[in-house]
């Protein structure tokens, strides 16, 4: 079992996420980010050496950085969003070597509202109608969110359904994320709503994550994965 700490390759160190991360992980004994990564820096030489790496870079990115996880056997952490088919694919079959936690939001939080949508969905039943509303900073590349597609295709499975789920996207200012899934039925209406104040909540739960995912087989996973939900 590996010991603390945890020795982390940090990827798309510039940006909001890696930033967040980095300082968190300065107040955490339990880890070590030994190499922190960007666009045009090498991956592969600081892959070798940590126990685990971070990305929260660009889905271009994802078949280099999938490429160096395989050669060293190093598992990985997967919160970039806005994959293509193509990419998701070597993802996955990256997956069948090393152990990857790959989720569209790392929020306790935003992953207990996953679950929660679940179940209501398969209580509430086909009398009530499923929509989708999701409110990030202007500079927000990918729309819908990764996370709104995650509670769509949990709505979906629930109901057994072809059909999309309707999803309305808004980007505007510096909202760090928000996420409400409404539920209309006769004569009365249901809304769950996640409310993101901070980047924080999505860093600490790639650091808990990284963490756990040093223990597990390959295999790919979820946050409620690592949360046991």
């Amino acid at each position: 079992m590996k010991e603390f700490p945890v020795r982390i390759l940090l990827i798309g160190a510039d940006g909001r996420m890696g930033k967040t991360i980095s300082d968190l992980a300065n107040d955490d004994s339990e880890i070590d980010i030994i190499a922190r990564c960007d666009l045009g820096d090498p991956i592969e030489p600081p892959m070798k050496n940590c126990d685990v790496a971070i990305d929260f870079s660009q889905a271009d990115a994802s078949t280099e950085i999938c490429a160096a996880a395989l050669q060293y056997r190093k598992p990985l952490i997967i919160g970039t969003t806005g994959h293509s088919q193509e990419q998701r694919g070597i993802i996955e079959d990256t997956a069948r070597s090393v152990a990857i936690v790959f989720a569209s939001n790392f929020s306790i939080g935003v992953n207990v509202l996953f679950w929660l949508t679940r179940n209501a969905a398969e209580k509430l039943g086909s009398d009530f109608d499923a929509e989708i509303v999701e409110t990030h900073h202007k500079m927000k590349k990918d729309a819908p969110s990764g996370t709104a597609k995650t509670l769509a295709g949990i709505l979906k499975a629930a109901r057994e359904m072809q059909s999309e789920i309707p999803i309305q996207s808004i980007r505007e200012g510096d909202v760090v994320g928000e996420h409400t899934v409404i539920f209309s039925g006769p004569g009365e209406r249901l809304e769950l709503t996640h409310h993101a104040a901070s980047r924080e909540i999505f860093a600490r739960g790639a650091l808990r994550a990284a963490k756990w995912i040093i223990k597990q087989p390959p295999g790919i996973y979820s946050m409620q994965d690592v949360l046991g939900l």
